[in-house]
């Protein structure tokens, strides 16, 4: 199910926690929303998720308009979202399967169809024979898998995953990732994933909106926004982004720096040119040097991109041909502003 926001705004008081934000998220497809504290992704979620209205603005799934939906239409309507959080926010009261069975008791289905759909769901989430476990004896991430098994029940459309990693360890954060990449091309839902993590956006997003105070300030592919990120907010998540965790990335690391000083010059690759000596040959053409400060290749979206920064030393006429030969090799150039 395709989702469209037009111009949504949301204040609380004098706080602006959403201001004219306009998206388009395509249907079968993993839309990533990042941003830091503050930034309005949680404010954004319950607006598009229909557990807000808007001050203003539209929301709109398939074209039908849906945030000015009445009672009854509303509550038909969310039954066809999932939602999954940070916390789990399981029913310690019940077992794994009384926590999966709970959206469908609520809707009124027979108890025959949801003890069939309960363990459909239980091992779909690879939980299979866990049904009766106490949520106290499970684990971090068999509580998340509990609580997506949970959110599909009534088999929606759209799938909303806010903050779903935080709180795992990385090779959790891992398997869980992989898990509901896995569900959403099984079942061709879309899913918007609200993080603050960029390792996130990385490794299951194949778009992505950038916010920052209320707004929207960057959005695209994700290998277009690694490679070529245009707002200070995206740079600063790109140059604090972790490594991959699993072990199966040879050559896929996040960024590593071992000088702190200097690097005045951050160059990104894409492609092909992650693996050519691009550096070595432009050297040699021009008389510059090279001073490698930190440096990283990612695996985005099926391609790699890298990441370099670095002092470029020499005559200034020198290195602006060295610049403009790097820009006509596909690679971008930004230059910290000394000023």
């Amino acid at each position: 199910m395709a989702i469209t926001l037009r111009q949504l705004n949301r204040a609380y008081g004098a706080l602006h926690a959403v201001h004219d934000i306009s998206l388009e998220i395509p249907s079968n497809t993993i839309f990533g929303v990042i941003g830091k504290s503050g930034a309005g992704k949680s404010t954004l979620v319950r607006l598009v998720s229909l557990l807000e209205k808007p001050d203003s603005g539209e929301i709109h799934y398939d074209g039908k308009r849906v945030d000015n939906l009445g009672k009854e239409d509303l509550i038909r309507q969310r039954r066809q979202i999932g939602m999954i959080f940070q916390n789990f926010n399981l029913f310690s009261s019940r077992t794994a399967a009384g926590n999966i069975a709970y959206p469908l008791e609520i809707a009124g289905i027979p108890k025959s169809d949801i003890d069939k759909r309960v363990n459909e769901l239980l091992d779909l989430v690879e939980l299979t024979g866990r049904g009766n476990a106490a949520i106290s004896t499970l684990s971090g991430g068999q509580k998340q898998r509990v609580a997506i098994a949970r959110a599909l029940a009534n088999k929606p459309d759209i799938l909303f995953c806010d903050e779903a990693t935080s709180a795992l360890d990385p090779q959790t954060t891992r398997s869980i990732l992989d898990l509901i990449r896995d569900l959403q091309k099984r079942m061709g839902i879309t899913v918007v994933m609200i993080t603050h993590q960029m390792e996130v956006v990385r490794d299951v997003c194949e778009l992505v909106a950038v916010l920052e105070n209320g707004t929207v300030v960057e959005q695209g592919k994700v290998a277009d926004i690694f490679s070529s990120p245009q707002s200070a907010t995206t740079k600063d998540f790109l140059a604090n982004l972790a490594p991959r965790s699993e072990t199966k990335a040879i050559g896929t690391h996040g960024m590593v720096r071992w000088s702190n000083e200097g690097g005045r010059y951050t160059l990104r690759f894409r492609g092909q040119a992650t693996g050519a000596p691009v550096l070595s040959r432009i050297q040699k053409q021009f008389e510059v040097e090279f001073n490698i400060r930190a440096g990283g290749v990612q695996h985005v979206s099926g391609e790699d991109v890298g990441t370099l920064v670095c002092d470029i030393l020499g005559d200034p006429e020198e290195v602006e041909k060295a610049i403009a030969a790097l820009h006509l090799q596909g690679i971008l150039v930004e230059e910290e502003d000394t000023e």
